[in-house]
């Protein structure tokens, strides 16, 4: 048996949980490493510089894994409908259905009788995942899966807010905000890097994307910092 010499890679699999993920772990970075400068600016404490970043942490997972959840699953709930409805559809009027799916495949650029053959023996094989995938855009790959998304949106975001809170608490107290400015940038360089290229797109340009953003909240940071001087 002969094997593939051109396997091909699809992308489009792995987009809702790249998607948490690299949001995750940017928000992490970018939103604790905010914390941190900002708190470091004001003069606060080791202590308190750690702490705000530790409790930034969990406040955010949580936070994040909440949002997806409920993002997602108001998805899932508008499939579940449109699936109800279409298997009405196809109950009550199971000839319009069969039109349906052969107009869908002739305004694809198959013949009439050509069209017609393939939605009857796809409607044969299953109806309703031909109508789910050929009319509503529905694909077991791409369907929404809120518990995936929201786990892997919190995880992101702890394993990314892991290094301003490693700068926290191994960075002397006076560079603290230098540190994680510097370590900051160059997490989200990384991990900017990683996500373009997963994607499919030029990893330099994902990275200067993120970093330009993220150098922006951390200097917006600091600012509010510098205005709460609790070192005076």
């Amino acid at each position: 048996m002969s094997r593939s010499r051109h396997p091909e890679v699809h992308r489009s699999d792995r987009v809702g949980w790249l998607r948490a993920a690299v949001l995750g772990a940017n928000d992490g970075i970018v939103s604790v490493a905010g914390l941190v400068v900002g708190i470091a600016a004001s003069g606060a404490s080791a202590t308190t510089i750690l702490a705000t970043g530790i409790a930034g942490t969990v406040a955010g997972a949580m936070s994040m894994a909440a949002g997806e959840y409920v993002s997602v699953q108001s998805q899932v709930d508008t499939e579940h409908a449109d699936l109800a409805v279409e298997k009405r559809e196809l109950h009550e009027d199971p000839h319009s259905e069969l039109e349906e799916l052969a107009a869908i495949y002739r305004h694809r650029g198959l013949t009439p009788d050509l069209a017609q053959q393939v939605a009857v023996q796809l409607t044969a094989h299953d109806a309703l995942a031909a109508h789910a995938r050929d009319e509503l855009g529905i694909t077991e790959e791409l369907r929404a899966r809120p518990l995936q998304a929201a786990m892997a949106s919190a995880g992101a975001f702890i394993c990314g807010a892991a290094l301003p809170v490693l700068t926290a608490l191994l960075a002397p107290h006076v560079y603290v905000a230098q540190v994680t400015t510097a370590a900051t940038l160059v997490g989200l360089g990384l991990t900017g890097a990683m996500a373009a290229r997963a994607g499919g797109a030029p990893p330099l340009r994902g990275a200067v994307r993120v970093m330009f953003w993220g150098a922006l909240a951390m200097a917006a940071a600091a600012l509010i910092g510098q205005l709460f001087d609790t070192a005076h």
